[in-house]
């Protein structure tokens, strides 16, 4: 991952650094690749969400191709995932689905995404490791110094297989696009999975699971008992999904139960309908005036 640019169209703020959606630009490309088995961060050290090994380019700010070759000195997976730190809205999906190509039998070099104006972004892409170490040994044989080539000069000669990627491959190199961004993850439609993985980042959580089924929980517990149980009866199916040794199967469960007892409890609230009815004709019960 290159994050050591000089990001001179935001005045030179410290752009990994800079947060969407509560968490910093960097931090959100790190969730991301979450199951890489090795991830190089290439630019100077600072607080990350995940362990990373640090890299860096020589010399400093000398550009994408001095900071690939930097990085490469840290793998020896035969393929790997390059990305910028500036993808607010890159997910593992996205990662996966660049790397699925360069399988068993595939001839490709890479995988990149193309923009909304049909672009390469060959800073979302997936390689082959030895298709990379091949075109950098010849641009350093041709230049000695990589500081300050584009990084085209080595995608140019690759074979590579391109994936329409508007939204994954929206980077953040103006304020106006940071302001897109935040605008962007507020929407009805990725506000809450937004703030979801912004929580598990926080709290250190690594668990994928069905937010349907606690949107429900809460829901019933809201309308069936109060409005004020809906946050704490999801905090003890959380405690108890723990207590029986964590993953989605334990939440689901635990949420099955909340679930059921909350509807269990509503339905006393409602007249029974299998009581039986009086007896037609039959006067209500009164009592006798007591005078």
């Amino acid at each position: 991952m290159l994050a050591g640019g000089a990001a001179r169209r935001l005045g030179g703020a410290d752009k990994p650094g800079v947060r969407v959606g509560g968490r910093a630009l960097l931090d959100r490309v790190l969730t991301a690749c979450a199951g890489a088995r090795t991830t190089v961060v290439v630019a100077g050290p600072r607080p990350t969400v995940r362990p990373v090994i640090w890299s860096r380019e020589e010399p400093p700010g000398g550009g994408p191709l001095a900071a690939l070759a930097a990085g490469l000195r840290h793998t020896t997976a035969d393929r790997v995932v390059l990305l910028s730190a500036d993808l607010p809205f890159l997910d593992h999906r996205t990662v996966r689905g660049l790397l699925a190509p360069l399988g068993h039998g595939a001839t490709a070099d890479g995988v990149l995404l193309t923009d909304a104006d049909g672009r390469d972004q060959p800073l979302v892409a997936a390689y082959r490791t030895a298709s990379l170490r091949r075109e950098l040994a010849v641009l350093t044989g041709r230049h000695r110094d990589l500081a300050g080539l584009p990084l085209r000069r080595l995608t140019g000669s690759l074979d590579l297989t391109r994936i329409p990627g508007p939204v994954a491959s929206f980077d953040c190199d103006t304020w106006d696009d940071i302001a897109t961004a935040r605008a962007r993850i507020r929407e009805h439609g990725h506000v809450l999975d937004e703030w979801i993985s912004a929580v598990k980042d926080e709290l250190g959580i690594d668990l994928d699971v069905d937010t349907g089924v606690l949107l429900d929980l809460a829901r019933d517990a809201a309308h069936g008992v109060a409005r004020p149980a809906a946050p704490l009866t999801t905090f003890l199916v959380g405690y108890a999904a723990a207590h029986a040794g964590g993953g989605p199967e334990a939440v689901a469960e635990a949420a099955r139960k909340a679930t059921a007892l909350a509807l269990r409890w509503a339905d006393e609230d409602t007249p029974d309908a299998t009581a039986p009815a009086p007896p037609a004709g039959t006067a209500p019960e009164t009592r006798p005036d007591a005078g």
